[in-house]
């Protein structure tokens, strides 16, 4: 990638290491802003369109979250019934229109390919949330910046790593734009843990082949674990599914708790999901009772997402540079934590 500036980030192909290492080393910087040490108005008067037309917590409200804290202001389009699309409107008439009103867009969209067409359309940069089943590009980022920063708590490197990928990997978008993001990184082992259905693509599989990383492909948690330094589950995503009664076949066949994990993993094996997990009984995919164990990363990663989404911001708006000329004081509490035990 030659350029962020006025850029759109549409896919994890536009990445090379050294853009994912400028990423970072910028997310590095929003540190102090988004644990509420120090803010900034380096954003003040710009506007984000925070373009939602499939559900969305995490993501949706961390890119506002990101914007806000670099002084932004957000407008919120979420669900595709509240839009004109529902009326037959096009996406690049969309894009026209709304893009006069912004100075940035994050968008998601159901349908594979989408936010691409969206933005050829757009007069203001485009920042992919998520299109269908296709990629997720700043999931992908937050993904990766996660596993650098917990391997090198434990003195270790992404290069030559062990990740084992478990559950949905056909429909899971987080896992497919990761796995090509691994593919910039050397000598690195995936074991991929699915149904045979929701196996990975075959295309992204040929991708992991060509730059020569080791693949097991197998349908058991069981024996497959022990040498993992990252274990990344995900949901069914059962939104992708014909039916319900479809998704339903595939609900709680890889399920991890406390004392799977202590059988099956390393003491230190990393814990990750892209959230939100499934806590319902038929499912039970990632256990409470590992809700304390500090190899669990899931929170850590949720909140890495507002670090890269605000780096993301500052390169493609041209103000990474300058965000602490704009520094202001905090003036209201931060810590929840020292009020705990009162």
């Amino acid at each position: 990638m030659k350029t962020f500036t006025g850029s759109n980030i549409l896919s994890v192909d536009q990445f090379d290491r050294e853009a994912i290492h400028t990423v970072f080393e910028v997310a590095d910087r929003m540190e102090p802003y988004a644990h509420r040490k120090k803010r900034t108005r380096v954003l003040d008067g710009a506007i984000l369109g925070n373009l939602f037309f499939e559900p969305s917590t995490r993501t949706r409200v961390s890119f506002g979250t990101a914007f806000n804290l670099l002084g932004g202001e957000v407008r919120e389009t979420a669900g595709m019934n509240t839009s004109a699309l529902s009326k037959g409107e096009s996406l690049y008439d969309t894009a026209r229109v709304l893009s006069s009103y912004s100075d940035v867009i994050a968008m998601r969209h159901p349908q594979s390919g989408s936010v691409a067409e969206f933005a050829r359309g757009s007069r203001v940069p485009v920042i992919n949330g998520g299109d269908g089943s296709n990629e997720h590009p700043t999931q992908a980022l937050l993904d990766l910046y996660t596993i650098q920063k917990e391997l090198q708590h434990q003195g270790r490197d992404i290069d030559g790593m062990h990740i084992a990928m478990v559950g949905d990997l056909r429909f899971g978008r987080t896992v497919h734009s990761l796995s090509k993001l691994l593919c910039l990184y050397k000598n690195i082992r995936f074991t991929l843990i699915s149904p045979a259905d929701l196996a990975m693509p075959d295309k992204v599989l040929a991708e992991l082949d060509k730059v020569g990383h080791r693949v097991t492909i197998t349908d058991q948690l069981e024996g497959h674990l022990d040498k993992s330094d990252i274990l990344y589950l995900t949901r069914i995503q059962e939104e992708r599914f014909p039916s319900q009664e479809e998704a339903n076949k595939y609900r709680g066949k890889f399920r991890l708790n406390q004392s799977i994990y202590t059988q099956n993993c390393q003491s230190n094996t990393v814990i990750m999901h892209p959230l939100p997990r499934d806590s319902r009984a038929e499912a039970n995919e990632l256990d409470d009772d590992l809700n304390q164990h500090p190899n669990l990363a899931i929170f850590r990663q949720a909140d890495n997402g507002v670090l890269i989404r605000m780096a993301l911001f500052t390169l493609v708006l041209g103000v990474n540079n300058v965000i602490h000329h704009y520094d202001c004081p905090v003036q209201w509490l931060t810590s929840k934590s020292d009020q705990q035990g009162l």
